[in-house]
């Protein structure tokens, strides 16, 4: 049995709700899409109006017999409670029966990062003799100059630059604005580009424009670069030069927060401009210098 109007339409309009108030990467909310509707498509003949608690736990004693990773399960358990909380937000419920549905314990993972060698290895074999060159090079030295999001640069536009002061506003997040700073070698290739290169991106001629809401990177056609472009580009080069590592471009962001805590920064400094809610979100960062002295301990002390 298919799922009904009224159904198709709740689901629609949460989907409209997780990209309008709640800021939701395109990737989260397909996943999202993905999540509820297989969990309606298994409600079969059960009104979304009439689930209760109960209908919800034989559901996760349903998907448990797909062996999803910690991760995938966590994301599908998160689907289901944010939908419920719209659902109830909307006065559609008149209780919420995801309320005491928990999500498993992830195992916590320390990030990946590059070395700062392996940095300038991946930068330096960009070929910057090419409009889309030069692009992806000031691309991946914003990365990690700023430590921004991918979807963040990517939703850059020309009225959160102020390059004068090497500041660029975000948009993060929950619609949450910061400032990320930017080095002098990552601002010396944005205004390159900017002045230069970018007018030679599209492969035909078409008005680009640098008002406030105009993206400030641009794909051949002449429109805002997405993210996919950036991830693209980043395992095209990875590729070639046979970097044992998958590097994607959170690693940039990892190695950018990485590197600062190494040099002594202070953690609530790191927590600002990553634009984490929570400083435990930033502590993981510590345990990765601390591993990483561990290593250098282990590999250069005589009695190690």
């Amino acid at each position: 049995m298919g799922l009904s109007g009224l159904t198709k339409s709740y689901l629609k309009n949460f989907l409209v709700y997780l990209e309008v108030e709640k800021n939701f990467s395109k990737h989260t909310i397909r996943a999202y899409n993905s999540d509820i509707l297989s969990f309606l498509i298994w409600l079969d003949n059960t009104p979304v109006e009439e689930t209760n608690h109960e209908k919800l736990k034989d559901y996760l004693v349903f998907i448990q017999k797909f062996n999803y990773s910690k991760t995938t399960l966590s994301r599908k358990i998160a689907a289901i409670r944010t939908f419920y909380r719209y659902l109830y937000r909307e006065r559609i419920i008149d209780a919420n029966p995801a309320n005491s549905v928990h999500s498993p314990k992830k195992n916590k993972s320390l990030p990946r990062f590059l070395s700062s060698s392996e940095i300038e290895q991946i930068l330096n074999n960009i070929k910057i003799d090419t409009p889309a060159g030069f692009r992806n090079r000031t691309i991946l030295e914003l990365l990690y100059a700023t430590g921004m999001r991918v979807s963040e640069l990517s939703n850059l536009n020309f009225g959160n630059l102020n390059l004068e002061e090497n500041e660029i506003t975000v948009l993060g997040k929950g619609s949450k604005e910061r400032i990320v700073l930017v080095s002098s070698r990552a601002k010396e290739f944005l205004e390159k580009y900017i002045k230069t290169v970018r007018y030679m991106i599209p492969e035909e001629k078409c008005e680009l424009s640098e008002n406030e809401d105009s993206p400030v990177f641009i794909n051949k056609t002449g429109y805002r670069l997405q993210t996919q472009s950036v991830r693209a580009a980043i395992n095209d080069i990875v590729k070639k030069i046979e970097l044992p590592k998958k590097v994607t471009p959170h690693v940039f962001r990892h190695s950018f927060a990485t590197k600062l805590l190494e040099n002594g920064a202070d953690l609530r400094v790191v927590q600002e401009l990553l634009g984490h809610a929570s400083i435990s979100n930033t502590q993981i960062y510590t345990h990765v210098s601390a591993e990483r002295l561990k290593a250098v301990y282990d590999s250069t002390h005589p009695r190690a």
